[in-house]
């Protein structure tokens, strides 16, 4: 058994969703957008940097992937924070992690890349189905599912 440890579960969750979302982004944007990876950590850095993200070339690029990775830990430290006083979500690890991905993709999509420099006014479900419904599942399998197993692995 695991020792309990706040850190492993939030790192252990943090990258594996970091890892599965940018991995699923790149297959999925580059063969639908015909986008290089490059281009697709560019675009995290728009968050930040709007439009001059793509001119940035590798350095725009690395700092892409950095706040991928960071949002991505936040996300691990928010569900465990949450599992501290909500013990169900470790009890019922799958099923909060299908709703806690959920809740990640609305979160992005809805308030996050409405207030970063993207400005997105696309309402969460106003995505055309081809790229909403594969966008959730990564969501919820992808990221909410491998936080949530961490954090129940590392919580006994």
């Amino acid at each position: 058994m695991p020792k309990r440890s706040a850190a492993r579960a939030i790192l252990t969750g943090g990258l594996i969703a970091g890892t599965l979302d940018i991995t699923y982004a790149c297959v999925f944007f580059g063969i639908r957008n015909h986008v290089s990876p490059i281009r697709i950590l560019q675009s995290v850095a728009r968050g930040a940097l709007g439009q001059n993200a793509f001119q940035g070339g590798l350095k725009s690029a690395a700092l892409g992937l950095f706040f991928h990775f960071l949002i991505a830990l936040i996300a691990a430290t928010v569900y465990f924070l949450l599992s501290r006083a909500l013990r169900f979500m470790v009890t019922y690890a799958i099923l909060s992690g299908i709703l806690y991905g959920a809740c990640v993709y609305f979160f992005m999509y809805g308030i996050v890349m409405r207030v970063s420099a993207i400005h997105s006014t696309t309402l969460p479900w106003s995505y055309p189905w081809q790229v909403l419904i594969p966008n959730l599942l990564i969501h919820i399998f992808g990221i909410g599912l491998p936080i949530a197993l961490a954090v129940r692995r590392y919580s006994k």
